[in-house]
């Protein structure tokens, strides 16, 4: 063999491997790019949110449990909602009460997406259904309070603020379920209520001037109720006296009656004790330190005092 065989051998042979080396550089490319374009379009659902898939704009599916997804490269693309609740914080605004004042309201509200294609079919994003909701917020606060006086909002004796707001909520959400929107209120709270600042003075004026005049009514009642109750104790006290009074005239009279009884059936049995003791009882009567006697010395009453009793 000549030397110019073995040259165009060893030429062939190195072509070859050459091919090989290509071949299989290629193919761990493809495979590292297949890999790379895996991964890439998987992405994870994580608790407390939703994954909206979309094909050329158009809302394909909705991942709504936690995990791990794929999507189509190229075609398809992955945004995330939120599916915990939100608080949004609802613009001031004015409304009238029924009985003609203007109160500025500061609601706020609790809520949450709960069918994400419908929110986004209609109200395409998270600011626009916060708008949609606010506006229905803001027409049933106006409705309901409308109806109902200022002292009846701002009262809380005559209030019924806890059940004006599940009102609320509850016509909110009527609105939205009609317009599919998608979300759901919680909870629809009025936080502040206030006067515009060119009312305020002559209202708070008129509510303190009758505030004074409710507790007048009050104090005037709570007097009348006093003088009825002091009446009638009066009259309960005499009653009470009286009847005490002539119980105690027949008890002393029984009590008489029977001490009479009782003399004179001891002083029948000895009339000349009795005769003495009546003498006796006369002298605490009639004599004293001052008391002056003249009686003539034979007198009985005389020998009596003298000690003389012949």
């Amino acid at each position: 063999m000549s030397d110019q065989n073995i040259v165009n051998i060893n030429e062939r042979g190195g072509n070859f491997k050459w091919r090989s080396y290509s071949k299989l550089g290629i193919i761990l490319v493809l495979i590292i790019a297949g890999l790379g374009i895996l991964f890439s379009n998987l992405f994870i659902v994580k608790e407390g949110e939703y994954k909206v898939i979309r094909q050329f704009g158009e809302v394909v599916r909705i991942e709504k449990e936690p995990g791990l997804a794929f999507k189509i490269p190229f075609i398809q693309s992955v945004t995330t909602l939120p599916k915990y609740q939100m608080t949004y914080d609802v613009s001031e605004a004015e409304i009238n009460t029924k009985d003609k004042k203007v109160m500025i309201i500061d609601n706020y509200a609790v809520w949450k997406i709960e069918d994400p294609k419908k929110m986004i079919s209609n109200a395409r994003t998270l600011e626009g259904a916060e708008a949609r909701m606010e506006e229905f917020i803001y027409s049933v606060t106006r409705s309901e309070l409308g109806r109902l006086n200022y002292e009846e909002i701002i009262n809380d004796e005559k209030s019924s603020r806890g059940s004006l707001n599940d009102q609320i909520t509850t016509k909110v959400n009527e609105l939205l379920a009609n317009d599919n929107y998608g979300i759901t209120v919680t909870d629809v709270r009025i936080k502040r209520t206030d006067l515009p600042s060119e009312n305020e003075h002559s209202v708070y004026t008129r509510m303190i001037s009758e505030r004074q005049s409710t507790a007048q009514e009050y104090l005037s009642r709570g007097d009348a109720q006093k003088n009825v109750i002091i009446a009638e104790t009066d009259r309960t006290v005499r009653e009470m006296l009286a009847k005490a009074q002539a119980d105690a005239e027949v008890i002393r009279a029984e009590g008489e009656a029977g001490a009479a009884k009782v003399y004179n059936e001891a002083f029948s049995k000895d009339p000349e004790f009795y005769s003495l003791f009546r003498t006796l009882e006369s002298y605490k009567k009639t004599i004293n330190g001052e008391t002056v006697i003249v009686l003539p010395s034979d007198s009985p009453y005389a020998r009596l005092l003298m000690g003389n009793t012949n």
